[in-house]
């Protein structure tokens, strides 16, 4: 009996052997098909990190996966076992990916005519185009502020397609008559229920009652919007509205103010007139996009009430996607002489002022969307300025709160800090014209840990 004993032992004793070299030799596999841990090392780059005035001195920056893991003046070691492509940086500057806080991608490129009569799908395919050009130009963040860009993001999201990160509004929210609204004189009045093609593919919403302002608000937070845009006052590219037309009533915008901070996120409204952004700030609204027709006392009570103020550099340098003598035409010029003592107003009240393009309709201005930045000079000088297309802007987009489609901190270098980087040949706080070439001046352009662009002599 003793011996049977010993023997059933001994044969447990080597089926646990077996099965212990077994369960090593399953780890050792697995450890050896799982992925390294992948990163970029800058080395020698001067940083500027979107909120100091000046440039680090040379240092070593160490991106993994898609966060910044280390920024020293020292040599940096390598993860064991990480793969990690060393980027010689020689003195160059390292820089935050840029940040347009008012674009429409869906709409940019393409004449507003063809948008309105195109089948969807092509506005889509020229969509795509625009999204990867505005990535190459250094662009690696937008805050849409209305179209139908929910596809384009999930999309860009999924790596189907190059673009940057879209904070989505989704359709512009608009009354009758409102700047929001594109159909044309024959199909007003509209007949009960029937909705415009611009409603159908998701560009714009047309509500005109508190109630209707609210369900269309819950529907786009629940297909994805960041933050809700409205239009509050009348527009340049519309057809039916002056510029100092005021639109909406404080009860309705309140709907959507009320629909937004239940999601935990904000309304930012199209406006250019005292009346119609007094009316949005009674309403709750925490930003203003445009306001080139302010006056002072409105220009205070934003400073007061902590107000953004999105404000875009329009001025006459370009051409007009609009005939000279037409409707669109003369409100533009209206509105383009109120953009200095626009920006005399945030700079005296010191109010949190974004920047953004705006670009409608015109392919060769979307192509300048880095010179629209270095404009800014007129205004600011150049640390101010890059600062505004970095950790600025980022600030505001930092109010959709839990409703941000990405986590992680944005416009600024920084360990901890999502990986969206450039690096230029040069110094934009000394030139700041480099942004306005970024073909020739971005040699590496770099969105959440991955290289888009790798120019670098070889």
């Amino acid at each position: 009996m003793r011996i049977k004993r010993r023997k059933i032992l001994s044969a447990l004793l080597m089926l646990g052997g077996v099965a212990s070299q077994g369960l090593a030799l399953a780890q050792a596999a697995a450890t050896a098909s799982a992925p390294k841990p992948s990163g970029v090392l800058f080395e020698n780059v001067r940083v500027f990190n979107g909120t100091a005035d000046k440039l680090s001195a040379p240092a070593n920056v160490l991106v993994m996966g898609n966060v910044v893991k280390t920024i020293s003046s020292a040599p940096i070691s390598v993860p064991a076992g990480a793969e990690v492509s060393r980027v010689q940086g020689e003195g160059r500057t390292l820089m935050p990916g840029l940040i347009d806080a008012h674009t429409h991608i869906m709409f940019a490129t393409v004449p507003q005519m063809v948008i309105l009569t195109s089948d969807v799908g092509f506005v889509n395919v020229a969509a795509v185009k625009a999204a990867n050009d505005m990535l190459m130009r250094g662009f690696t963040t937008i805050r849409d502020l209305g179209g139908p860009v929910f596809g384009l993001k999930r999309g860009i999201d999924a790596g189907l397609v190059n673009g940057p990160r879209i904070f989505p509004s989704g359709a512009f929210i608009s009354q009758t008559g409102g700047h929001g609204d594109f159909r044309l004189p024959n199909e007003l009045p509209a007949r009960p229920g029937e909705y415009s093609f611009s409603e159908r593919v998701g560009a714009a919403v047309i509500a005109d009652s508190a109630d209707t302002v609210r369900q269309r608000s819950r529907e786009l937070l629940a297909l994805g919007a960041s933050q809700l845009k409205l239009m509050a006052g009348g527009g340049v590219s519309s057809s039916y509205d002056p510029l100092d037309v005021t639109q909406f009533t404080v009860p309705e915008l309140r709907a959507a103010v009320e629909a937004a901070e239940n999601w935990g996120t904000y309304v930012t409204v199209h406006a250019y007139t005292p009346r119609a952004v007094r009316q949005a700030i009674e309403a709750g609204v925490r930003c203003i996009d445009h306001g080139q027709l302010l006056d002072e006392p409105t220009a205070k009570l934003m400073a007061e009430k902590g107000v953004w103020w999105s404000l875009q550099p329009f001025v006459d340098d370009r051409p007009s996607p609009f005939p000279e003598g037409s409707p669109n035409r003369l409100k533009q010029l209206e509105m383009y002489a109120g953009t200095d003592t626009a920006y005399a107003l945030a700079r005296k009240y010191k109010i949190k002022t974004a920047w953004g393009t705006d670009t409608l309709f015109d392919a060769s201005a979307a192509a300048t969307q880095g010179a629209q930045l270095a404009k800014m000079t007129r205004w600011f000088s150049p640390v101010e300025v890059l600062k505004m297309g970095t950790s600025v802007n980022a600030e505001l987009l930092a109010l959709a709160g839990a409703r941000s489609p990405y986590r992680g901190k944005l416009g600024v270098v920084a360990e901890g800090a999502l990986a969206d980087l450039l690096l230029v040949d040069g110094n934009p706080l000394e030139n700041i014209q480099l942004i306005a070439d970024p073909a020739k001046n971005f040699l590496l352009i770099m969105k959440d840990g991955k290289v888009y662009k790798n120019a670098l002599p070889s």
